[in-house]
């Protein structure tokens, strides 16, 4: 499976940006998806996650609310990002695991995920 996220950019501060990941090869075997970031400095960290079912979704505390999570099929996921502000700076990357789970199961943990795609630099201007 490949995963590649589109969507990053430069934005001001209060703007927002849509994030796209889209996998390939052997998409029927995709479970779980999320979106992790790293910032200049800092680790990787979970930002949201979606079962596979998309009913299931897990947001991280910095971005709840502002930002929404979705998936417009098995091997298509957004994230909506909203009121962007600099703290939201850092390269952007989605995730999917392939391990048998309960459709409506969601990971956040990111050893858990098989597959990482190459990132997508999301950065907000002051």
């Amino acid at each position: 499976v490949q995963l590649q996220a589109f969507g990053g950019g430069l934005v001001q501060a209060g703007g927002s940006l849509r994030l796209s990941c889209v996998a390939s090869g052997r998409r029927f075997s995709i479970n779980n998806m999320g979106w992790y970031r790293q910032a200049a400095g800092n680790q990787r960290e979970l930002v949201a996650a979606i079962s596979k079912n998309g009913v299931t979704t897990n947001y991280a505390a910095s971005i709840k609310g502002r930002f929404t999570i979705s998936r417009a099929n098995a091997n298509t996921m957004f994230l909506q990002m909203n009121s962007l502000s600099t703290e939201d700076t850092a390269v952007y990357y989605c995730a999917a695991d392939s391990r048998p789970r309960s459709p409506d199961q969601v990971v956040i943990t990111p050893a858990l995920y098989d597959y990482w795609g190459q990132g997508t630099l999301v950065t907000v201007s002051s």
